[in-house]
């Protein structure tokens, strides 16, 4: 798959009309099986929390919903900039998810320069995510903000703030 294939997959099912949930599973989907990655989430990020909205993988995250300043995702949403560690095991904001990950990379999702997503991706290689990854995981952030830009059923916005 070229990238341009996966830009229209990310650009169709973050603003198809189908639930919420199925279109980040998609999202998550598409963004694995070009990468060639073993685990990816999308995650909504509140005030309070982070919360897992789709997810494509072995084995759901151990934690879907977590405190904002939690984990590498918190890192990510309080930095404002991907995160990138090369060695779970060596960085105290590591949150187990999947006990065999080594690698993982997290890239914001902004709107209005607010973070009010986060794409994760996961490896069980260490050092497994370059230059590369975070250029290819922001395109994809930046294609992806339609699945935040509408109400859910509950009247509340996908953002902070």
């Amino acid at each position: 798959m070229k990238e341009a294939e996966l830009t229209a997959e990310l650009i169709s099912s973050s603003s198809a009309s189908d639930d919420r949930k199925q279109r980040a599973e998609c999202i998550a989907a598409s963004i694995r099986r070009f990468g060639g990655y073993r685990w990816v989430g999308v995650y909504d990020v509140s005030d309070d929390e982070i919360e897992v909205v789709g997810w494509d993988g072995p084995a759901a995250p151990t934690y879907p919903r977590f405190p904002r300043g939690h984990g590498l995702c918190g890192a990510a949403v309080a930095a404002g900039e991907p995160v990138v560690v090369g060695d779970v095991a060596a960085d105290p904001r590591y949150l187990t998810t999947h006990t065999t990950t080594r690698s993982e990379i997290v890239v914001p999702v902004f709107q209005d320069g607010v973070v009010v997503g986060l794409i994760d991706v996961e490896s069980e290689r260490g050092n497994a995510f370059d230059e590369g990854d975070k250029q290819l995981l922001e395109r994809c952030a930046a294609v992806i903000l339609p699945l935040w830009k509408e109400p859910d059923p509950g009247g509340r916005r996908f953002e902070s703030g």
